[in-house]
């Protein structure tokens, strides 16, 4: 079966949004490639307004939520893979989901920490720097 959370989560937002209430997310931001204001984050959690009137640039795709907005006044570009939210619900009464844990999702970031690890200790290359030569 394929992943559930990107079909749950375009549900809920539709739903929410549809119902005139104001979309939610749950993020947890210590998880690899999460891009959100670090300042605004409590015990590792943040919680984003998504409402369309709150927004700009928003994309939902089976990858990641993006969007552009403002926080105390600074425009800020937020990037939030799928696997790092948690949940979605309306603030007008609560009423949303929490995504199941779903194990692709734990491989998939196993695989992505195992990168990025690759990459920091990667050593430097050695190889010497080319150089030019005036051939006669």
């Amino acid at each position: 079966m394929l992943i559930q959370r990107p079909y749950l989560m375009r549900a809920f937002y539709d739903w929410i949004v549809d119902s005139e209430c104001t979309p939610h997310v749950i993020v947890d931001a210590t998880k690899p490639h999460v891009d959100v204001p670090q300042q605004f984050v409590e015990n590792g959690k943040i919680v984003l307004n998504i409402a369309p009137r709150s927004v700009l640039g928003f994309s939902l795709d089976d990858n990641a939520l993006s969007f552009n907005a403002r926080f105390s006044g600074q425009p800020t570009q937020v990037y939030v893979p799928l696997y790092a939210i948690e949940g979605i619900y309306a603030r007008e009464n609560g009423a949303g989901t929490i995504f199941p844990e779903e194990e692709a999702y734990n491989d998939l970031e196993l695989g992505v920490e195992a990168v990025d690890n690759e990459l920091k200790e990667a050593p430097k290359s050695s190889a010497k720097k080319p150089t030019l030569t005036v051939v006669k």
